[in-house]
């Protein structure tokens, strides 16, 4: 019996050394913080009007659901000559099709390779091939008779947010003109005044005055002379 009693007190001894042992290791461990690197996410909006990445304002591109940061990003690297460039740099975004359904760059209707078409919301393999099947277009009308064909007038109305047909600078018409992205009456009317062009140079020189480098550059996208 006494051994017994010997025995228990010894457990007893070892166990509580074990447990002193334990609570000072744990004491002298530093848990550092996880740190998780989120993706940009889009929130989901309402608002159902296209915006065009390069036209824009602060409060409008906050209204397509970018972060304050992306919104800045966007800002900062525009203007974007294709859409291409602004799906670069949103390289990292986990949903660009919600984004894509309220802020885009216009593709032109006449070089845009038929796999680049799919980045419009809605448009599939069928739609993107006939949106290059009947190019060259001539103008925006054009595209509305065609494309008319395979889907109602609302959806062409919609897609032409998404695309536009360049001009030709000496012989467009003043409605085609206005057709183009970002081009309204004043612009209009400027392209109109200095008729005819005899090159590029001209245009830049005489646009110029009215608009800053960055403009200019993305205007230039928009028209082009027959040789």
């Amino acid at each position: 019996m006494k051994i017994n009693f010997l025995n228990s007190i010894l457990a007893v001894a070892i166990c509580s050394i074990a447990l002193v042992s334990c609570e000072s290791e744990t004491k002298g461990v530093t848990t550092e913080p996880t740190t998780e690197v989120e993706t940009p996410e889009v929130v989901s909006v309402e608002n159902t009007t296209v915006y065009n990445a390069n036209l824009a304002s602060q409060d409008e591109l906050s209204l397509t659901g970018l972060t304050d940061d992306l919104v800045a990003k966007v800002l900062a690297n525009r203007p974007f000559i294709s859409m291409n460039e602004l799906d670069a740099l949103l390289t990292d975004l986990v949903s660009k099709e919600e984004l894509y359904k309220h802020l885009f760059v216009p593709f032109n209707l006449n070089i845009t390779a038929e796999a680049d078409f799919k980045m419009i919301p809605g448009v599939g393999d069928k739609m993107a091939h006939e949106f290059e099947e009947y190019r060259p277009y001539k103008s925006i009308k054009q595209f509305r008779k065609e494309i008319g064909k395979y889907v109602d007038e609302a959806e062409v109305t919609r897609y032409e947010s998404y695309v536009f047909v360049p001009v030709e600078l000496n012989t467009a018409s003043e409605e085609d003109m206005k057709a183009l992205p970002g081009v309204g009456d004043k612009m209009a009317h400027e392209f109109d005044e200095y008729r005819p062009y005899s090159n590029m140079k001209q245009f830049q020189k005489e646009i110029g005055k009215y608009v800053d480098d960055k403009e200019l550059k993305r205007l230039e996208r928009l028209v082009y002379l027959e040789k």
